[in-house]
């Protein structure tokens, strides 16, 4: 139970610490070495600079720390040949941490590149239907 409640508040200061600061292979190795996820946070905050993190649920068990949050910031610089927009970013996602000796040591994410795409104005989904 203790490593549980040790991870949650890893997680949480992890969230505080990258979220509205240029992110940099530094800092994020203060908290990782999963070097697929540094890849990501950089190659998101050359696009969407500071973008900020929102947890919004998040649960613990063992090592394992799942959050579904949001990740919020302005489309300031070429995304994955997609030119600035200027555009906000609202995007959904969920993610599980793996954390040993307060360090993330692996992750799994998911997000709707759907969602991101519209909010950035390359794809129009006008036959979203209700179900």
């Amino acid at each position: 139970m203790e490593t549980t409640k040790q991870n949650r508040a890893f997680i949480v200061r992890y969230f505080n610490a990258i979220s509205g600061v240029i992110k940099t292979d530094e800092l994020c190795r203060q908290y990782t070495n999963d070097q697929k996820l540094i890849d990501h946070i950089l190659f998101f905050d050359g696009a969407f600079p500071k973008y900020e993190l929102f947890i919004e649920e998040m649960i613990a068990e063992d090592d394992k720390v799942l959050v579904r949050g949001r990740a919020c910031g302005i489309h300031e610089a070429d995304f994955d040949g997609i030119p600035p927009t200027y555009k906000k970013m609202d995007l959904p996602f969920v993610i599980r941490y793996t954390v040993t000796d307060n360090l993330i040591t692996d992750h799994w994410l998911i997000a709707d590149q759907v969602i991101l795409m519209e909010q950035l104005g390359v794809i129009n989904n006008t036959n979203k239907k209700a179900i």
